[in-house]
């Protein structure tokens, strides 16, 4: 209280600093290094277009509008990825060329947690990543609804724990699983500096895809997709362990959006002007 008496006594303001949040000081002299501080330099930087001179600081993440549900790209993006899973999941030897063929108009995610980390690195808002989630569960739930159908009310397998194996393992093996699969779809799709592998993303992922379920599907199942097993479980009514398939492939696709997205992608290359964006 005394030093805060003799700094009213000399001048300084009643109130907080507007900078850190002390007392006893303007903000125009505040020394300290605040959160509030670097946060109102982030926003400085990012709105006058500088953001990638300063390095990896965080994701961008962009928050987006709702409105975005009314336009026409999003409507069409929504239509080609409920129209892909259908079909994708149906017949996964398709699953590559499907994956080519939507990319240029939905980015050809197929997966809630190729979305999830799309957006932590900025490429997609939350709100038409939301879009995305719900029209990816209902494909996932119509696909697998119409294969009960066509085949005579026949089971659909689900995406399960081999024995042995641990929820704990489980979450572990699906984490690494999707990782891997983020990864690939960042170096290989969304990294401008593609060099010789140009063009050659949806292919590579396909194969890191079939590598994965070869390595993972004895343990785990290597869903690496939690649409993928949100059907069948809906439609079959069995939801064992059924958790397991959305934290292991959300955090590992967060994590390795975010981690490419803030320490692998150097923005000094510019794509040339006949280049589509991601």
């Amino acid at each position: 209280m005394d030093n805060l008496g003799a700094a009213i006594r000399n001048g300084a303001p009643m109130g907080p600093c507007g900078a850190c949040g002390q007392m006893g000081h303007l903000s125009q002299n505040c020394k300290m290094p605040s959160y509030a501080k670097i946060f109102k330099e982030m926003i400085s930087i990012r709105e006058s277009g500088k953001e990638d001179s300063v390095g990896p600081i965080m994701a961008k993440i962009a928050i987006g509008s709702f409105r975005e549900a009314l336009q026409p790209d999003c409507l069409q993006a929504l239509i080609v990825e409920h129209y892909h899973i259908n079909t994708c999941y149906l017949n996964l030897n398709l699953s590559c060329f499907l994956l080519a063929a939507g990319f240029r108009i939905s980015g050809g995610h197929l997966n809630p947690a190729v979305t999830l980390g799309l957006c932590v690195g900025g490429h997609i808002t939350v709100v038409r990543s939301i879009l995305y989630w719900i029209d990816q569960l209902l494909a996932s739930v119509a696909a697998c609804a119409l294969l009960s159908y066509l085949t005579g009310g026949l089971t659909t397998p689900i995406h399960s724990l081999a024995s042995g194996v641990g929820v704990t393992q489980g979450v572990i093996m699906e984490i690494v699983l999707t990782f891997s699969l983020l990864f690939t779809v960042y170096t290989t799709i969304v990294d401008p500096k593609k060099g010789i592998i140009d063009g050659l993303g949806p292919l590579l992922t396909g194969l890191v895809v079939g590598a994965n379920i070869m390595a993972g599907g004895p343990f785990s199942g290597a869903s690496m997709n939690p649409a993928r097993s949100f059907g069948p479980a809906l439609v079959s009514g069995d939801w064992s362990d059924h958790w397991v398939y959305w934290v292991g492939p959300l955090i590992g696709g967060g994590l390795a959006g975010f981690i490419y997205e803030n320490f692998f992608i150097v923005r000094s290359h510019l794509p040339l002007s006949g280049d589509d964006a991601f």
